[in-house]
């Protein structure tokens, strides 16, 4: 067959690939393969064609039966995806060969060939071969739930090419490493000077415990426009502030500092324009149901699970909405289609938890908390989470080294330092009980929101213990500002002014705690205590108390 032919089919076969016609690639692709004399680059493009027509095993048979799996580096990957496909893990990790990679993901390959393809120099911007090499070593080892080793390869694909986002998202959505983890490996990486976009993009990206004000500093860089002079320096003039991601990851910031309004509005809005970001979801649904948004999370469950029905997300957000409305038995069930869905995805895990934790339930609730921390060693939240269960069956000792545990991976998070106070209130120690509760104020993103009124009043209780009780009278205040209709805070108000003698205050406090609550029996008895005290007071009051603006009897 003349080249100009061979060039013609090969050309088509291109174009059937680009145009995804893949039946039509792998027809013409055989074709090529026989008329060419079974040429490599017309074989591995057959090979190609078939895996992405989804006919895996056959690609796999080709390579083999033509002795081209050792005879290129692009020929043992494609052989290893076509095993990912299907499931053959172990035989996946033999067919990449043998590698070392140390603590520090700097990897040693045993085969030279390996070696010279993750030590070459790329000329056109491609992702190097053996970061996608190190990357489907670790999806294996990961399937294999050897998460130790699918960490350190990880860590070594993104070493090798910091364009292997793929890498990075394992890393950061699956929590396999802590935020100082996660800060030292975004240092060690080697960008480029014109890559200084991503290398902003991949630390907003991480976990977000630091501090703010260089969190900050990142996404202004990021969103902000280039002037003339910046545009003739190839390391900067871009700006992303309308990107969807970018956008995703501020609102994951709002999130975590418990802004969770202004969160739902930045979601929403990326939703409007992109309905079916997935990594902006979670974030959505989670805020949502924070806000108790039934008909959102209905609406937004039921389109998912008919775009998405094989994704944890979809029915993630159906058990978040069962949650909303206090269905647990429904919301447990859906949660655990998700994590069956999909193992490593974290909302789930914690939303099975808190399902069986609302009805009390703790040893199913533990499990679920204990998978989650196994499975998400840098996330702090399965500790916290283990550590509030503890806390709630009192169980004292182990609550505060779960707690510490949450502590040591975050600690920055508001909700940590308040549950650390509960502890040590409950332990009688109010001095410590103060200074953690202070610490989660402190912590907590200004101005303060409903959500931090508990915060407010365990703080407040603590002061009375201390018996400070003018502060503590202010910090009740404080907290019936955030949240008026507080039927315990006003009883706990009109105690603190009966404790200072202050019985007629307490006796309004009492009044306004019973409108909101009537069937509170401390309350009601604390109200008759001090209306007693009240009246013996009056009652032996000398008759010029009576009398004070000098008008006597006639």
């Amino acid at each position: 067959m003349r080249e100009g032919e061979v060039e013609k089919l090969r050309a088509v076969v291109r174009d059937c690939l680009g145009k995804h016609l893949y039946s039509s690639a792998i027809f013409f692709a055989d074709k090529l393969a026989t008329l060419a004399g079974n040429a490599t680059q017309d074989l591995y493009m057959q090979a190609q064609a078939l895996y992405l027509g989804k006919q895996y095993r056959r690609a796999l048979h080709l390579l083999r039966r033509h002795h081209l799996v050792s005879a290129d580096l692009r020929f043992r990957y494609l052989a290893a995806k076509c095993l990912e496909e299907v499931k053959e893990w172990d035989e996946c990790l033999a067919m990449l060969g043998d590698g070392v990679v140390d603590e520090e993901g700097n990897v040693q390959m045993t085969d030279d060939q390996d070696t010279e393809f993750l030590d070459r120099d790329v000329e056109e911007r491609e992702i190097n071969i053996g970061a996608a090499i190190c990357l489907l070593r670790g999806r294996a080892f990961e399937a294999l739930e050897n998460r130790a080793r699918a960490l350190r390869w990880f860590k070594a694909a993104l070493k090798a090419d910091p364009y292997c986002y793929e890498a990075f998202e394992h890393l950061v959505d699956n929590h396999m490493l802590t935020s100082d983890e996660e800060a030292s490996l975004l240092y060690s990486l080697k960008f480029d000077p014109e890559d200084h976009w991503l290398s902003l993009l991949y630390s907003c990206r991480a976990k977000k415990y630091g501090q703010l004000a260089a969190i900050e500093s990142k996404f202004a860089e990021l969103e902000r426009e280039p002037d003339e002079s910046q545009l003739e320096d190839d390391s900067v003039g871009c700006s992303l502030k309308d990107n969807n991601d970018v956008v995703a990851c501020r609102a994951d910031l709002l999130y975590h500092r418990g802004e969770f309004q202004r969160c739902y509005d930045t979601t929403k809005a990326l939703l409007e324009k992109d309905p079916y970001h997935l990594t902006c979801m979670p974030l959505h649904i989670g805020a949502a149901l924070e806000l108790g948004r039934k008909n959102e999370l209905f609406l937004r469950a039921h389109n998912l699970v008919q775009e998405y029905p094989n994704k944890a997300i979809a029915w993630f957000a159906v058990g978040c909405y069962y949650y909303c409305i206090r269905q647990f038995d429904h919301a447990r069930r859906y949660f655990c289609k998700a994590t069956t869905l999909e193992g490593s995805f974290a909302p789930a895990w914690l939303g099975f938890g808190n399902a069986y934790a609302a009805q009390d339930e703790s040893d199913q609730a533990m499990a679920a908390y204990r998978t989650a921390a196994r499975l998400f060693a840098g996330c702090h939240l399965p500790a916290l989470c283990i550590g509030m269960e503890y806390l709630r069956t009192n169980n004292l000792n182990l609550a505060e080294q779960f707690l510490m545990q949450a502590k040591s991976i975050c600690s920055t998070d508001p909700v940590v330092y308040n549950e650390l106070g509960v502890m040590a209130f409950r332990n009688k120690d109010y001095e410590a009980a103060a200074r953690w509760l202070r610490k989660a104020l402190s912590l907590a993103p200004p101005p303060l929101t409903e959500a931090w009124e508990p915060t407010v009043v365990n703080l407040a209780h603590t002061l009375r213990k201390l018996k400070s009780y003018v502060e503590a009278i202010s910090m009740y205040e404080k907290a019936l500002a955030l949240y008026p209709k507080g039927a315990s805070t006003y009883a706990a108000l009109g105690f603190t002014h009966h404790l200072q003698g202050s019985t007629g205050k307490a006796i309004d406090f009492y009044h306004k705690a019973l409108g909101l609550k009537s069937d509170d029996t401390f309350t009601a008895e604390m109200l008759t205590t001090a209306l007693t005290e009240e009246c013996t007071r009056l009652s032996s009051a000398p008759d010029s108390q009576f009398f004070s603006l000098g008008v006597g009897l006639p």
